[in-house]
């Protein structure tokens, strides 16, 4: 169970500081309107990765055990394409154009669906964590419960500290997020080589 809610939280501090479109909404709302204000949007996955969840889970219950398999091991290719992504912006990071992000009026609800329109969700959680998931909750329903308590509880709790962080000092925040774009460039790379291991048909230790 440890080493679900390990694999949450690792994945979850890595999709929680790449930049993308949720994340760039979050941090205008933050700059436009104040943290207070946009504290509610930050927990938006909640209710839009539900549909995700139940979607690519019905879908992944109807394989047969060697094409997960297969998609673990695109997972982890996936991850490794990832990793080479942060390392690239972690590079080329620009702090000005880091936090001079347009301003918005975007309630929660849109919140939730820029992240429904957003295409990571559904990358995520068909090649990495639903795999997972499922797996884990084969085994046992705790560790299932264990890899989304860590995912969620992680993936927030981040995503808290970025908006706090442009909140307090734009440019200490941008310098801040380019070093946690650094170090989720390091996780991505781990997690996608254990990925790829588990992929190849290597057994989860007991």
């Amino acid at each position: 169970m440890t080493g679900y809610l390990i694999l949450g939280m690792t994945y979850a501090f890595a999709a929680a500081v790449q930049p993308g479109p949720f994340q760039t909404y979050l941090i205008s709302q933050t700059l436009a309107n104040g943290w207070r204000r946009t504290i509610p949007a930050a927990f938006a996955p909640l209710l839009s990765d539900g549909p995700i969840i139940a979607l690519v889970l019905l879908i992944l219950s109807r394989m047969p055990g060697w094409l997960v398999q297969v998609l673990q091991c695109a997972g982890g290719a996936f991850l490794l394409y990832l990793a080479a992504g942060a390392f690239k912006a972690w590079r080329g990071f620009d702090v000005k154009k880091a936090v001079q992000v347009q301003s918005s009026r975007q309630t929660f609800l849109k919140a939730v669906m820029v992240n429904l329109l957003n295409p990571a969700p559904y990358i995520g959680w068909s090649l990495v964590m639903g795999p997972l998931l499922l797996k884990g909750w084969r085994e046992t329903p705790a560790n299932g419960i264990a890899l989304l308590t860590g995912f969620y509880t992680t993936l927030i709790l981040v995503t808290l500290g970025i908006m706090l962080l442009f909140a307090a000092a734009r440019n200490l925040g941008a310098r801040v997020s380019r070093a946690l774009v650094g170090v989720s460039a390091i996780a991505l790379t781990c997690f996608g080589l254990y990925e790829l291991w588990l992929g190849t048909g290597a057994h989860w230790w007991s």
